[in-house]
């Protein structure tokens, strides 16, 4: 397997996504059969309902971000698939991930994302670092966006083929964005709030931390997420996010630590889905913090922190669970690194313990 693509896009939002589509086409193209597969098999439904929710949630996301909806069809258009799946594709996180709590039926939940922060006082170099490793469905195929606005604005972000904007990466304002996937009883796509991808993009877009605070705090959500933002050179905030209820946080002695679950749902008034908090993403904070508590850390350090496999196949670096069947499978599928000082992006195609981090740089190389 070699390093995830990494895709030149320029001009407006439709010419963005026409490029995507049509450089990821193929990766698009397995994205759908996977998830196409996941909508019926997983939440029983036909995929004839699924795009019609999807062109539902297009509609008002016209309204919402019409960039956002230009670039969807940009996307496919370039690929040359339906609008409505690549609608699917970019709501998947409403439609998908807040459903696994209707079936249980001895199916193993999935885990997600395991996240953390170090201001520069607490690493060797005296940058900021911040990533994560990226846990989901196997076979998910992911991508390397680097785009220029047409004013100058730069992005640099890792998505999944299909997914406009990107999700984790940071942009030419020296701000960044993690994420990790968060679930409560609450939860509801039908609000049609502005969906998870959507709000990714738009924090990508800002130029302040207060600007992209906003984008998270300014209304209510469909449903519940995770996000740590970071800004050159030492500014990091943490905000945990339930369709109505907040909590935010920054580093504690340099650090910050967050994986998928609420800290204290009790404290914001909301009941938590068990699909995340019992036991591994707790183990997988928990065993982070201790890794990260020798300082300062270089970037080794953290790349070695990331390989980790204490409570395999549950680590950390995230595996497969021999024990389930193969439709079941997670794993860790991109490993990041952002030196958000120096403006570089390190990342994996695979689980770090097994694929090594490729460096992606905002400016393209001369």
């Amino acid at each position: 397997m070699n390093g995830l693509p990494m895709i030149e896009l320029t001009g407006d939002a439709f010419a963005q996504g026409w490029r995507h589509g049509r450089a990821l086409r193929d990766a698009i193209a397995a994205n759908l059969r996977l998830y196409t597969d996941r909508f019926e098999r997983e939440l029983r439904l036909p995929v004839q309902e699924v795009w019609q929710r999807a062109l539902r949630y297009a509609r008002v996301i016209a309204d919402q971000n019409p960039d956002y909806a230009a670039g969807m069809r940009g996307i496919a258009e370039g690929a040359g698939v339906d609008f409505a799946a690549i609608a699917a594709l970019n709501v998947r996180y409403e439609l998908f991930y807040q459903f696994f709590r209707e079936y249980d039926g001895g199916i193993r939940k999935p885990d997600g994302c395991t996240a953390f922060a170090l201001l520069p006082s607490e690493t060797s170099d005296g940058h900021l670092l911040l990533g994560e490793n990226w846990d989901w469905i196997c076979g998910v195929r992911g991508a390397i966006l680097r785009t220029v606005e047409p004013d100058g604005h730069r992005r640099l972000v890792f998505t999944e083929a299909g997914i406009f904007g990107g999700k984790i990466g940071f942009n030419s304002a020296g701000l960044a964005l993690l994420i990790n996937g968060l679930s409560s009883t609450d939860d509801d796509w039908s609000r049609l709030r502005r969906p998870f991808h959507v709000r990714c993009y738009e924090i990508l877009s800002a130029r302040t931390l207060q600007a992209a605070q906003a984008v998270i705090t300014s209304e209510e959500r469909a449903g519940s997420a995770n996000f740590l933002l970071a800004k050159t050179p030492d500014q990091v905030i943490n905000i945990e996010a339930a369709p109505a209820a907040l909590a935010i946080s920054s580093c504690a002695g340099g650090c910050l630590v967050h994986a998928n679950h609420f800290t204290d749902p009790a404290a914001l008034g909301i009941v938590e889905r068990q699909i995340e908090r019992c036991p591994h993403s707790n183990w997988r904070e928990a065993r982070l913090r201790e890794l990260l508590a020798v300082r300062p850390q270089s970037l080794a350090q953290v790349q070695s922190a990331l390989r980790d496999h204490v409570n395999y196949p549950y680590s950390i670096c995230f595996h497969i669970d021999p024990t389930d069947p193969p439709e079941e499978h997670y794993e860790t599928v991109a490993s990041i690194i952002i030196d958000l000082t120096a403006g570089i992006l390190y990342a994996t195609n695979g689980p770090p313990c097994t694929y090594p981090y490729l460096q992606y740089t905002l400016e393209a190389v001369q």
